[in-house]
């Protein structure tokens, strides 16, 4: 008996599913080798760079380049996971495409680092630890080693979950913990880690209470009002010119403070002047924009775009000029003990060549690995549009300036997503205004628009998805301690080896 004949069309249907499968399965894999090996390509070249420079550092050409491929790797997760939190607003706010926030993020982030990266640093990063005679040369250089690989490591874990965390505090716990297991908890400063524990929970709540309020006053002013055009013309230059005068006191104290450092009187009269011009200028131009457009709200949250670019773009120049540090502050540490008769510098000046690394590592770290955190940060906590977005990024900096005032270590992760979850539980409590609970005896019928829960209550519209909430907040607490105790782990090899 013959076996049946297959049907060419259902063979045909079959080729094309494996086919596609194949094809789906090569781009992933694509994507995913060739990052890895441009990331492997610079670090190998950061490695023979210094290898090739082996007469400037004599008998310890080695461990300088050991200690620039981890600065290098490490700029590459910084690059990878902390950015995400300037751009990802603008992206998930359908203000910059994914592309687009790479690039403008790369090239200000490098300037920032290579113009207005701090050329002093701390040796041990923060104050975190003072080294004295118990701590030897050669013990100190494992200790910046350990600290740098184990943040670099933890961050690395990090993306990988998809989970934006501090790269302050991973290097914060880095020295910790290798500084620990190198000397004893005498040699920590615990008052400056209690500060920072403290950051923990001030900087996103002051971000996201700061986040909401501007939020609530665009809804309020602006788009719930029955002439928005005639609102928007009053009030949005006003909230450019706050903006403007935000981020000129943010650069003067946090993003130049490598070419200039201001006092206090010079950055009022810095920002003060920046609100002046700002307003003036962008009536003119609002105004110009608002008789091109309807009375809708989509039309008003274009108002905000420009400035909304500019201001992340600001946001970066500053992270680029602050966080680079967190990249190659150990390592100039290292770095400066090279050649010294068995001394351990309380400052050192970052050479060129180090902050090229680490400007270099973030810039390619974020086109590369940065994508994906970008889209969860825009995207997938809450839904943003531009003045959320806008309200983000002003939060972002006002929350540092009052921070750096008062004296107060914080994260601009913690700032940038606790501002993001502000805005997010805001549009909750506006659009769930009361949870009325069900009368006794009383029936849904089909068409009933209300959902009630089994207590009896209506269900809360969730606007802010809880997974990532938790998530994140679990990463942010466990972020000192797992960097802390993996750096002692190496610091513990090290020793052995």
């Amino acid at each position: 008996m013959n076996a049946p004949r297959r049907n060419p069309a259902a063979r045909y249907v079959n080729d094309l599913r494996r086919y596609g499968f194949s094809q789906s399965q090569f781009y992933s894999l694509r994507g995913t080798v060739v990052p890895l090996g441009l990331a492997i390509v610079f670090l190998a070249t950061v490695s023979l760079l210094v290898a090739g420079s082996h007469s400037t550092f004599g008998e310890d050409w080695l461990i300088v380049a050991i200690g620039a491929v981890i600065g290098g790797y490490m700029a590459l997760n910084i690059g990878a996971n902390d950015v995400a939190n300037n751009m990802g607003p603008a992206v998930g706010g359908k203000v910059l495409t994914v592309t687009a926030a790479i690039l403008i993020a790369a090239v200000c982030e490098a300037a920032g680092a290579m113009l207005a990266g701090g050329d002093v640093v701390r040796t041990i990063s923060k104050g975190i630890i003072a080294p004295g005679d118990e701590v030897g040369v050669g013990a100190f250089r494992d200790l910046m080693l350990s600290a740098l690989f184990a943040a670099a490591l933890w961050i690395n874990l990090a993306t990988v979950l998809n989970v934006p965390v501090s790269t302050t505090h991973s290097i914060v716990g880095g020295v910790l913990g290798a500084g620990v297991a190198a000397a004893g908890p005498g040699l920590v400063n615990w008052i400056t880690m209690a500060n920072i524990a403290a950051s923990w929970v001030i900087s996103p709540v002051v971000g996201a209470v700061i986040a909401a309020a501007f939020l609530y006053f665009i809804k309020v002013r602006v788009l719930n009002v029955e002439n928005r055009l005639e609102a928007a013309n009053k009030w949005v230059p006003l909230l450019i010119a706050t903006m403007a005068a935000a981020f000129a006191a943010y650069m003067a104290m946090k993003g130049l403070k490598k070419v200039w450092t201001p006092s206090g009187v010079e950055i009022i009269l810095f920002s003060g002047g920046s609100f002046l011009v700002a307003y003036v200028l962008s009536r003119p131009f609002i105004a110009k924009r608002v008789d091109r457009l309807e009375n809708r709200k989509k039309d008003i949250y274009s108002l905000f775009d420009v400035p909304l670019i500019g201001g992340v773009a600001l946001l970066s120049f500053a992270h680029g000029a602050n966080d680079v540090a967190n990249a190659v502050g150990p390592l100039a540490a290292l770095v400066s003990t090279v050649g010294e008769q068995g001394e351990i510098a309380g400052k050192v000046t970052i050479p060129l060549w180090v902050m090229a690394v680490g400007a270099f590592g973030i810039a390619l770290g974020l086109g590369l690995f940065g994508p994906r955190l970008i889209t969860v940060v825009g995207e997938k906590i809450t839904r943003l549009n531009s003045p959320r977005a806008y309200c983000v990024a002003l939060s972002a900096a006002i929350t540092v300036l009052i921070a750096t005032t008062l004296g107060l270590p914080v994260s601009s992760t913690h700032i940038a997503l606790g501002a993001i979850f502000g805005v997010g539980f805001l549009r909750e409590v506006l659009e769930n205004p009361n949870r009325r609970k069900l009368r006794p005896g009383h029936k849904l019928n089909a068409t009933s628009n209300d959902a009630f829960n089994s207590r009896g209550f209506r269900s809360v519209r969730r606007l802010v998805r809880r997974r990532y909430v938790f998530s994140i907040a679990a990463a942010w607490v466990i972020t000192v301690p797992a960097s802390a105790v993996l750096a002692a782990t190496i610091y513990g090899l090290l020793q052995i080896l």
